[in-house]
């Protein structure tokens, strides 16, 4: 094999396109032949396997690129992927190409046409991707649902890929779009350190829902000390922690399950939120709010009636 492709071959997990073939000195002659012989195989219209056995991901990654064409990018989840991502399997990769290209059917590839596709975008030499905060805020795009998205942009920073601050700039340079104020919502959040939406945001949302006003930071003593909880009813023994990004440490993981065994052994009704959820999911979190102050004893008012989570209180 001549050494410049054994050497693109190396870097490309032994998938080169026809065309890196032919300005590699292999003849059309040669390259019926090895496939001929079963040492090498198709896979599509441009893509050539230089063996016979097993396929990584990555090759199937490189596959994907060759048979879209010269322009195209792994992006989205599959960007996000090849970046490092774990915690979620998609069917299909996701391939970008520039407004125009012409791009035929692959199996087993989703390929969109972007105005939004820009060399900046891509992350240096190899596998051709667009930049994991880039591909976070698409991925959350095209995402099934809003709670999807938002675990798309979480994961992408929890996870290490990319930065807060670069996901949230990625966001803004999105102008329309019906998902652009839940990227906003929850980029900033990141940002923050998703530890800002807390007490009192929980409280307008109560109110909203025709729920009683919490007690917020209140104090309880525990084996280990004074914790602080994030809003109770102590009349209706039920506790709310609402936890961001930083509950995911291991220490504040294991102070938060001593709080709450302690708080359950006291016979409270300990209901934890997730910070996102109340971006994506407050109508189902706040029904089991709901639920658990009427079993505390608590008897909402007969005016209240709710209408697509507002509170209405005609007579």
């Amino acid at each position: 094999m001549d050494p410049s492709l054994h050497a693109t071959a190396a870097a490309q997990e032994q998938v080169v396109s026809r065309r890196q073939l032919f300005a590699a000195g292999v003849t059309r002659a040669t390259l019926r032949a090895q496939l001929s012989a079963g040492r090498w195989r198709s896979w599509g219209r441009h893509t050539i396997c230089l063996h016979s056995g097993p396929l990584p991901q990555r090759a199937v990654w490189w596959r994907a690129v060759i048979e879209a064409g010269p322009r195209a990018m792994l992006d989205g989840v599959s960007a996000l992927q090849a970046a490092g991502l774990t915690g979620i399997e998609v069917e299909t990769v996701r391939v970008s190409v520039p407004r125009g290209a012409r791009t035929p059917r692959i199996s087993g590839v989703t390929v969109r046409q972007t105005r939004r596709l820009t060399r900046r975008d891509l992350v240096g030499p190899g596998l051709p991707r667009v930049r994991p905060d880039v591909a976070a805020v698409r991925a959350a795009l095209w995402a099934r649902s809003d709670r999807q998205a938002a675990f798309f942009l979480t994961a992408s920073v929890q996870q290490r890929l990319c930065r807060a601050e670069d996901v949230a700039r990625a966001a803004l340079e999105i102008r329309r779009h019906a998902r652009r104020r839940l990227l906003l919502d929850v980029s900033t959040q990141l940002v923050d350190g998703v530890r800002a939406i807390g007490e009192l945001d929980f409280a307008r949302l109560c109110r909203e829902h025709g729920l009683p006003e919490p007690t917020r930071q209140s104090q309880r003593r525990t084996a280990r000390g004074s914790a602080y909880l994030d809003v109770e009813w102590p009349e209706y023994d039920v506790v709310v922690e609402i936890d961001g990004v930083q509950h995911l440490s291991a220490p504040v993981m294991v102070d938060d399950a001593l709080r709450q065994n302690h708080l359950v052994l006291h016979r409270s009704t300990v209901i934890r939120v997730p910070n996102l959820g109340l971006r994506v999911a407050p109508a189902e979190f706040l029904a089991q709010v709901r639920e658990a102050l009427v079993r505390g004893g608590w008897q909402a008012g007969p005016d209240v009636i709710r209408s697509g989570g507002a509170v209405d209180r005609s007579v």
